[in-house]
C-alpha cells in the first residue's frame, strides 16, 4: 500500500535519505521490533522506533512507574507513578505516532516464557538493567537465532553492541558469565542524559538493521564516557570459539542447561 498524504508528510525527512528512501520506510512499516524494559534505555528507544513508523512494537516490563525513575525514564510522567511500564510507554508513544501497533508483555522474562515472547520479532532490544536478564536475553536470541542490541549504562558511561546470528561476538563471548555482584544504578547512580544517548542509538542499530543502512555494530562495541565525553569503537570481529553458547562445541543449546546464570540475586 502506497503511504497517504499523512504519511508522506510524517517521513518526508526519510524519503529524501538515500540509505532509508521509500523502500526503507516500507520495510521500517513491516517490522517487528521487540523492546525489553520500558526504562532509561527503553524510553527514548520506544519513542525514537516509534517516530520512525517501525510498524509493531512489543514492549516488555513487568514493572510500575516509581517518581524516582523520572530522572531519566523520560517517556514517561509524574501522572504516569503507580501505573504499568508497559501500558505508560505505549500510550505516550502512541501520541507520538498512532500509525504504531503496539503489543504490550506485562510479564518477567524467564527460561519458560522468553523464546515463545522474542519468536515474533524481526529484532531485540536489549533496555534492561540487571546482568541476570541480560544474560538470558542474550542466551535466548542467540538459541533462536535473533539479531539483538544489547546495552547498558550506569554512572556517566554506557556501552551499546549489536549480535546478528553467524556475525560477530555475543555477549557471553566477551563477559562468560554473570557478573552477580555487579553495581547496580540504585547503588552507583546513573545521569539520565547518559542513558538517553545509547538507549537512541540501540534504536537507530535496530532502523540500520531493517532497512540495511550503513554498518551496525556488530563485531563491534562502542562505549561512552559522558563525563569526559569521550566515545570509542573497539574491533571485536571474532565470537570466542569456546564460547558457551555460540562457540563451535556448546554447551548451552537450551535454556534449562544453564538456568543459575538467569537467577536475580537479591542482594544485587
Amino acid at each position: 500500500m502506497p503511504f497517504d498524504a499523512q504519511q508522506a508528510k510524517r517521513y518526508a525527512r526519510h524519503f529524501v535519505l538515500k540509505e532509508i528512501g521509500v523502500s526503507g520506510q516500507k520495510k521500517l512499516e513491516a517490522a517487528n521490533v521487540l523492546v525489553i524494559g520500558a526504562g532509561g534505555l527503553g524510553s527514548p528507544a520506544i519513542l525514537y522506533l516509534a517516530a520512525a513508523g517501525v510498524g509493531n512494537i512489543g514492549i516488555a516490563d513487568y514493572d510500575t512507574v516509581d517518581l524516582s525513575n523520572l530522572q531519566r525514564q523520560i517517556i514517561h510522567s509524574t501522572k504516569s507513578v503507580g501505573s504499568k511500564k508497559t501500558g505508560s510507554a505505549r500510550d505516550t508513544a502512541a501520541e507520538l505516532n498512532p500509525d504504531i501497533n503496539f503489543k504490550i508483555i506485562n510479564e518477567m522474562l524467564t527460561p519458560d516464557n522468553i523464546m515463545g515472547i522474542i519468536s515474533d520479532y524481526d529484532f531485540v532490544l536489549d533496555c534492561t538493567d540487571r546482568f541476570e536478564i541480560k544474560f538470558l536475553i542474550n542466551d535466548a536470541c542467540v538459541i533462536a537465532k535473533k539479531p539483538y542490541s544489547h546495552a547498558g549504562v550506569i554512572r556517566f558511561e554506557g556501552q551499546t553492541m549489536t549480535y546478528i546470528p553467524g556475525k560477530g561476538p555475543c555477549l557471553r563471548c566477551l563477559m562468560g558469565s554473570v557478573p552477580h555482584d555487579a553495581a547496580s544504578c540504585r547503588d552507583a547512580g546513573v545521569i539520565g542524559a547518559a542513558a538517553g544517548i545509547i538507549g537512541s542509538m540501540q534504536a537507530l542499530e535496530a532502523i540500520k538493521y531493517i532497512t540495511g543502512a550503513g554498518k551496525n555494530l556488530c563485531g563491534r562495541i562502542l562505549t561512552f564516557d559522558g563525563l569526559n565525553m569521550n566515545v570509542r569503537v573497539h574491533e571485536i570481529s571474532e565470537g570466542d570459539p569456546s564460547c558457551a553458547v555460540c562457540g563451535r562445541e556448546p554447551a548451552i543449546t537450551s535454556l534449562e542447561d544453564n538456568r543459575k546464570d538467569y537467577q536475580i540475586n537479591a542482594c544485587t
